[in-house]
């Protein structure tokens, strides 16, 4: 399309996709991360890239870790002031999800300087300003560049305790699996640019997407929660996979458990949904059993699973005894417990670790 004839108040009609459905198929960036050589890390690195996880962490003192991370994509709505506040929530979270506490930020910048007017510009920046200062967060500056499309988000830094890091690895046969948002937001912005999103709708997505997940912070010193992560672009299945393979673990989700924003399920069964959806199943859609499933709702799940979350809910395991504490820890947070999805499990012999809906 040509940019002249673009709508400036509709920021999704410049962007080929959004939010985290702009993030590189797993299967596409697992292979051109094989392509970097191994660097030899030191050991104050205590998260790298091995696991997959949310953000790095790097040990300073053996009572300080820094948390450090970056996130950003395309527009996912079209306000302006609410794309950046989504985008900020969004990159915060990567710090919540290593059980830390977010304290520094910087803005990433890209846009289409000679097409946008600079004070829809302008309303991007102040959105994810906002919530910087909601999570207590120091806006210091940041880098911006003139891009084709718009795009925006932070380079965040935090801090934890070393003994209080979460990563996806450390899941154990019996943890319970809890789930702090509801799935369906990519569903929402799929309608949304088709114009098929009603105010509702956007209401519950907009509510879900700049909810700060600052239960991970409270999560972390908790012992008996042994993984943590965000659910965003890969969906909730390609994120719960990172956490089975490396613990060696079967994931069985009661699909009656899963908390879904209704209006996306109406949506899914009509037909709309993600192109990310399909490339994250492509992905990893042979480590996930939907053969429990009624035949006539596998499609409806399929899409549902692999949604691609823009700033998602935590997805924690922990032992069923650390269950009221995690449940307190959501409660306090943002005002509702959680959801109880499932459990880990030990495979049966000879079965590589997967997803099973039932």
């Amino acid at each position: 399309m040509n940019t002249e004839t673009r709508d400036p108040n509709r920021l999704t009609a410049w962007a080929h996709g959004g939010g985290c459905g702009c993030k590189i198929a797993p299967a596409v960036l697992q292979r051109l991360l094989a392509q970097v050589p191994p660097h030899l890390a030191p050991p104050e690195l205590l998260v790298g890239t091995a696991t997959s996880d949310d953000a790095a962490v790097y040990r300073l003192r053996d009572d300080l870790a820094l948390v450090a991370t970056t996130d950003f994509f395309t527009p996912v709505v079209d306000d302006a002031f609410d794309f950046g506040a989504i985008a900020a929530t969004n990159a915060l979270s990567d710090v919540y999800a290593m059980g830390g506490q977010p304290l520094l930020a910087l803005a990433l910048v890209g846009m289409p300087i000679n097409q946008l007017p600079e004070a829809v510009i302008g309303r991007v920046l102040e959105g994810g300003a906002a919530t910087c200062r909601a999570a207590g967060v120091v806006l210091a500056g940041g880098h911006s560049i003139d891009t084709v499309e718009p795009i925006y988000g932070l380079a965040a830094i935090g801090t934890v305790h070393p003994d209080h890091v979460k990563t996806n690895a450390g899941a154990r046969p019996g943890d319970v699996l809890v789930l702090g948002k509801p799935l369906g937001v990519g569903v929402l912005s799929a309608a949304l640019k088709k114009g098929l999103l009603d105010a509702d709708g956007y209401a519950q997505m907009r509510r879900w997407t700049t909810l700060l997940n600052r239960a991970g912070a409270v999560l972390g010193p908790l012992p008996g929660v042994h993984a943590m992560t965000d659910v965003t672009g890969f969906g909730l299945a390609g994120h719960l996979l990172e956490m089975c393979r490396p613990a060696g673990l079967l994931a069985t989700v009661d699909s009656a458990a899963l908390p879904v924003l209704e209006i996306s399920r109406a949506l899914v069964r009509q037909g709309i949904g993600t192109g990310a959806s399909g490339r994250n199943w492509a992905s990893y859609g042979e480590s996930v059993d939907l053969s429990a499933l009624p035949e006539g709702d596998r499609a409806l799940w399929q899409t549902l699973v692999t949604d691609p979350q823009t700033s998602g809910g935590l997805l924690v395991a922990c032992a069923p005894d650390t269950l009221d504490a995690v449940q307190a820890a959501f409660t306090a947070a943002q005002g509702a417990p959680g959801w109880v999805i499932g459990r880990m499990e030990t495979p049966p012999a000879g079965t590589a670790p997967g997803l099973r809906l039932r």
